[in-house]
C-alpha cells in the first residue's frame, strides 16, 4: 500500500511524495520506489483528491509490472523499457530495428549514467567518440560458398533452415546466391543452427571508420526522443538533448545524387537490351519517381490503365528477423495518385501480356493466394497480384532491385547510381523543366513543400537562374534596341 505525504514549500507550492515498496534485494532489504507529483495549477481540492489517487493506482501497478523509474534509475535500463514499449506497430519494422542498432552505441557510452545525473556534455562527449576512426563497421557483412551443398547434403530447404536458424527465408535465399551477402548477426544464426563454425561456413568482410555526421544525429534524435518521454514521465525535469540546452551536431546539407538528362538518356537506351521485368521496374523509378518500396507493393489494381495513373496505396520492405513485410506509405502524403505518359503506359501493356504469360506457363505451381507479413508481425492472406514477383510467383525482396542496378551499373561502366538515385533524378529533370515545387512535392509523396525545397535547393536554384535569365530576354529593352 503506498503512502501519501503532501508537502507546501515556502512560496506555496504543493506537491505530493508517493511512496511504495517493490519486494526485496538480495540483502533482505525492502527495495522503495518513489515519485513526485505536482497539482496543475488551478485545480480545485476535490480535483486534486481525484487525481491524486489515480497517480497511485498508476504508479502501483508500474511498480508491480517491473516498469517503475526513479531518481536512481540508469539511462540504459529507461531506454531498453521505451525501446520495448514501442514495438511495431507504434514504430515502423525498419525503424524500430535501426533504434536498437544505435542503442547499442549508446548505452555502451552513456547507459550507466543515472538519468537525473546526465548532463549535455555526456552527450557532446559521446557524439565526439562518435566522429573517431575505428566505431563504424563499414561494410560488414558475410558471404559463403559452402551453404547451399550443406543444405542439399541435409536435405534442408530454406524455409527450414529458417525455423531452425530463427531468421527469414529471404535471408537464406540472400545467402545462397553466388553474389549474395547478408549480416554477419544472420550469419551466425544459421552457424548456430547448423551447428558449424560461423568462421568455417562464412566469410567475414568488416572493416572500420568513421560514423558519418547523419548517422550521429540519428543518435542524438533517438537520445532526445528517450529523455523527452523520462520529461513526461517527472523522472527528469528536462530533456538536456534539447535545443535548449545544447546543440545539435551538425549535418553538412548534401545534393542528391541524380543523373543528367544525357546520363538518364543512355540509361533508357541500354534498358532495351535487359528482361523486360527489370526494363519495366528501372521505366517506373525514372518516369514516376516513386520510391523502390512503393513499386514492389504495387499491384494490378492500382494501375488505371483508362485514365493513366498510378496509385501508391503500400509499401514492401525487407526487415532483418522478419523478411519481407507490407506497410503503410511512409506518411500521409505518400498516398497518392501520379499521372504517367502513354510511353510510359505502353510498357506497363507490354509487361502485363509477359506477366500473365508466366502464370500461364507456371501452371498449378502459380500461387493464386499468397500471405503477406503486416508490420505487428501478424500474416494476411491475399489475391496474388503484384506487378513485380520471382520466378516462383511470390513477391520480390526490394534488395535485389538495388543489387540489380549496381550490377547493370557496373557492366555497363555507367557512373554511380542506386534505385533512390532515379527518384533524385525524376525530380531534378522536373524542377529543370520548369516544373513547379508544389506538383513535383505532390508527386514525390514528401511531407511538406519545405523537404523538397531542402532536398533539391540546388536544382531550384538553376532553374531560378534560367528563368532570371529567359525575363531579361523578353524584357531588356537594351537588347532590343541592339537587335534593331
Amino acid at each position: 500500500m503506498a503512502t501519501i505525504k503532501k508537502h507546501v514549500s515556502k512560496t506555496g507550492v504543493v506537491t505530493y511524495y508517493i511512496r511504495t515498496y517493490d519486494g526485496y534485494d538480495s540483502k533482505g532489504k525492502q527495495i522503495e520506489r518513489s515519485m513526485t507529483w505536482k497539482p496543475t495549477e488551478g485545480m480545485t481540492p476535490k480535483q486534486i483528491e481525484k487525481e491524486l489517487q489515480k497517480q497511485v493506482i498508476k504508479f502501483e501497478e508500474s511498480v508491480r509490472g517491473g516498469t517503475c523509474f526513479d531518481s536512481d534509475t540508469r539511462f540504459g535500463e529507461y531506454a531498453e523499457t521505451w525501446l520495448e514499449n514501442n514495438r511495431p506497430p507504434l514504430l515502423a519494422p525498419k525503424t524500430y530495428e535501426r533504434y536498437k542498432a544505435l542503442l547499442k552505441n549508446i548505452n555502451a557510452a552513456i547507459g550507466e549514467i543515472k538519468l537525473v545525473k546526465l548532463q549535455s556534455h555526456h552527450l557532446q562527449e559521446f557524439y565526439n567518440n562518435l566522429r573517431e576512426e575505428g566505431i563504424k563497421q563499414v561494410g560488414a557483412y558475410a558471404t559463403t560458398d559452402k551453404l547451399r551443398a550443406i543444405m542439399k547434403e541435409r536435405k534442408l530447404t530454406n524455409k527450414s533452415l529458417a525455423e531452425l536458424s530463427g531468421v527469414s527465408s529471404t535471408t537464406i535465399s540472400a545467402a545462397c546466391k553466388p553474389d549474395g551477402h547478408i549480416s554477419i548477426e544472420s550469419a551466425q544464426k544459421i552457424a548456430k543452427g547448423l551447428k558449424i563454425p560461423v568462421k568455417r561456413l562464412f566469410k567475414i568482410h568488416q572493416e572500420t571508420g568513421k560514423l558519418s555526421a547523419k548517422t550521429i544525429l540519428h543518435h542524438h534524435r533517438l537520445i532526445s526522443s528517450i529523455l523527452a518521454q523520462a520529461t513526461r514521465d517527472r523522472i527528469v525535469p528536462f530533456n538536456v538533448a534539447d535545443r535548449n540546452y545544447m546543440k545539435a551536431p551538425k549535418q553538412e546539407h548534401k545534393e542528391a545524387a541524380f543523373l543528367d538528362d544525357e546520363q538518364a538518356r543512355q540509361v533508357l537506351e541500354l534498358l532495351d537490351d535487359v528482361p523486360i521485368k527489370w526494363k519495366t521496374i528501372m521505366y517506373l523509378l525514372i518516369f514516376s519517381g516513386i520510391r523502390r518500396g512503393e513499386l514492389l507493393g504495387l499491384e494490378w489494381g492500382d494501375v488505371d490503365f483508362d485514365n493513366k495513373v498510378i496509385h501508391i496505396r503500400r509499401t514492401s520492405q525487407y526487415v532483418q528477423h522478419m523478411g519481407i513485410i507490407t506497410k503503410s506509405p511512409k506518411n500521409d502524403t505518400s498516398f497518392r495518385t501520379i499521372k504517367l505518359s502513354e510511353m510510359m503506359f505502353d510498357q506497363l501493356r507490354e509487361y502485363q501480356q509477359y506477366w500473365q504469360e508466366l502464370r500461364k506457363n507456371l501452371g498449378d505451381n502459380w500461387q493464386s493466394i499468397i500471405e503477406i507479413k503486416l508490420v505487428d508481425g501478424s500474416i494476411k492472406t491475399i489475391i496474388n497480384d503484384r506487378l513485380f514477383i520471382k520466378d516462383d510467383s511470390t513477391p520480390m525482396n526490394p534488395d535485389s532491385v538495388t543489387d540489380w542496378t549496381r550490377k547493370f551499373v557496373k557492366r555497363n561502366n555507367l557512373p554511380h547510381f542506386t534505385p533512390h538515385s532515379l527518384r533524385h533524378t525524376h525530380a531534378t529533370l522536373l524542377i529543370a523543366e520548369g516544373v513547379s515545387i508544389p506538383t513535383v512535392s505532390r508527386r514525390l509523396g514528401h511531407s511538406s513543400i519545405s523537404t523538397t525545397s531542402k532536398i533539391y535547393v540546388h536544382a531550384i536554384q538553376s532553374a531560378d537562374e534560367i528563368a532570371s535569365n529567359t525575363i531579361e530576354g523578353k524584357l531588356n529593352p537594351h537588347k532590343k534596341k541592339s537587335e534593331s
